[in-house]
């Protein structure tokens, strides 16, 4: 496969991966992005297991390492800001509610072009709007360039991907969790430490304070409900369907619902998984989330991306044709992505009490798992799901 020409949508964390290891085998990878640029801040992702190997073996976890938010763990607290149960983050071999290696996403997104663009080509401010899928190669049609031809195309642009709806239509489905969750960057203050806070309050509410390495907070606010279209609201409507969900809840609440209104780094979404029956059609491809949305409960979202890109990308350098090396990425990911998407059971209203009696229930769980004797029992008998693949050597094949 090596000189291929290969097309990928979304330049968030798998598809600059993807393009890292595209190069790496001789392969030529083009990066088409809605957005005008690398999209800055985000939430904190972390680095898990597999993904952190992965990290490695491009020669950057160093540097994910120095742009960590330092976060050094979650503490779990009520209205009064008391402490009811509290894991560092080495708590279960660095891989538990916090893992070792955290950054904010559009740091690491940053890192990933910034090793990426001297040999990648980045169409910034365009999108894919159709995908002529043809014998020898794949014609595509964008919003603002003109058509080219590819021979591969990769849909690595989200849980809402476009490009999958283009060629996969309805076959794929998102499944949704029954929450809704929203992210901001609010203005750092005193009460704030080198410690994410989690507070529950009745009715399924959720609000998480956590540090970074800006100078800022990062928060998030979920609550449980049905799908109701939210997501698709305007900005504004979102935000007023916080203040009213939040209001009346104490702790740090009202300091977030005051910020709503300044806050330029804004996101609401309706979390879900995305279960498709295969990953590619043709000479197109579904990588991350666009293909396997564990959601962000799995904490798996970057790993998945990571994994996925640098297995998709060895497969494509190690086989003779397309097929090949596509059904093969799909017979080694499945496993480990099965992993990821299955839930605790009662997730994620286990997570979400909506009655007092339940949040008190599920600190005194919380304060027991916290007790290192307990912990070390877990790390023996659980080993974690980032753990449970055998990553595949492809180092002969990267070009000379």
């Amino acid at each position: 496969m090596a000189g291929r020409r290969v097309l990928i949508s979304g330049a968030g964390i798998a598809g600059p991966a993807l393009a890292y290891w595209l190069h790496e085998y001789g392969m030529s990878p083009v990066v088409v992005e809605r957005h005008g640029g690398i999209r800055p801040g985000g939430q904190t992702v972390d680095l898990r297991g597999a993904g952190r190997t992965v990290a490695w073996r491009m020669g950057i976890e160093e540097a994910v390492r120095s742009a960590s938010t330092g976060e050094d763990g979650v503490a779990f607290v009520d209205a009064r800001d008391r402490v009811k149960a509290a894991f560092a983050a080495a708590a279960f071999g660095g891989e538990g509610f916090v893992a070792e290696l955290e950054i904010l996403r559009g740091e690491l997104a940053r890192l990933l072009y910034d090793r990426t663009r001297r040999h990648t080509e980045y169409l910034f401010g365009d999108r894919i709007t159709a995908v002529d899928d043809r014998e020898d190669e794949v014609r595509v049609s964008f919003a603002h360039g003109p058509a080219r031809s590819f021979d591969l195309v990769v849909a690595a642009d989200g849980i809402g991907s476009s490009t999958r709806g283009l060629v996969f239509g309805a076959e794929a489905r998102v499944v949704p969790l029954g929450l809704y969750t929203s992210y901001l960057t609010i203005p750092r203050a005193a009460s704030d430490g080198s410690w994410a806070r989690w507070h529950n309050a009745p009715g399924g509410r959720v609000v998480v304070l956590r540090p970074d390495n800006l100078g800022t907070t990062r928060a998030l606010m979920s609550f449980l409900c049905p799908p109701r279209g939210y997501e698709r609201l305007p900005a504004d409507e979102q935000k007023a369907l916080l203040r009213r969900v939040f209001a009346g809840v104490g702790w740090e609440a009202p300091r977030v619902l005051d910020a709503l209104g300044g806050a330029e780094e804004f996101y609401c979404e309706l979390v879900g998984q995305v279960h498709a029956p295969r990953w590619s059609r043709g000479r197109v491809a579904l990588l991350g989330d666009a293909g396997y949305c564990a959601s962000p409960i799995s904490g798996m979202g970057t790993s998945l991306a990571l994994v996925g890109a640098y297995v998709l990308a060895g497969e494509l350098a190690t086989r003779t044709g397309h097929r090949d090396a596509l059904r093969a990425y799909e017979r080694v990911m499945r496993p480990y992505v099965a992993q990821a998407q299955h839930l605790p059971p009662f997730t994620p209203r286990l997570a979400h009490p909506r009655s007092r009696l339940g949040i008190g229930v599920l600190n005194a769980l919380l304060a027991t798992a916290a007790k290192p004797t307990v912990q070390r029992l877990a790390k023996r008998v659980l080993p974690a799901p980032a753990d449970r693949i055998i990553l595949p050597d492809y180092h002969g094949s990267a070009a000379a």
